[in-house]
């Protein structure tokens, strides 16, 4: 089967698009346009509920009221965070040892001071409960 050079390029052309409008609309965009203003909080567990008040003192100044982002921060209640990209594991590595910036643009996250592993356990149950009442699961 011969395949002419235009036809294999106009092909190629056609698959970087593809792939590039599909990365496009998978990715997260500017940091002023990826809050959630409008978070669902549902009934929590006695843990999530003491990890919302965690949350509140330790996280909520860059992410967000309820997770949903801010000008500091990116929101957790998104697809990004769910438990199959980023484990419970990465929350408290991020919170412990602080994280690279990888997918967005707010630079590099420090440590958390003086927050302990189990403080972390609590504030991930909560991100996950809302996560999980807002369809991130």
């Amino acid at each position: 089967m011969n395949i002419s050079k235009t036809t294999l390029a106009a092909a190629i052309g056609a698959v970087a698009v593809g792939a590039f409008l599909i990365w496009r609309a998978t990715s997260p965009g500017d940091a002023a346009a990826d809050h959630i203003d409008d978070v669902t909080v549902p009934e929590l567990s006695a843990q999530a509920a003491y990890g919302e008040d965690l949350f509140k003192e330790n996280c909520a100044a860059c992410h967000g009221e309820n997770a949903g982002g801010s000008e500091q921060g990116p929101p957790l209640i998104h697809r990004i965070y769910e438990p199959n990209h980023h484990g419970d594991q990465a929350f408290l590595i991020a919170a412990t040892q602080g994280a690279r910036a990888h997918h967005w643009q707010f630079g590099n996250m420090l440590p958390v001071d003086g927050i302990t592993p189990r403080q972390v356990r609590d504030i991930v149950a909560y991100v996950r409960e809302v996560q999980k009442a807002n369809g991130v699961f």
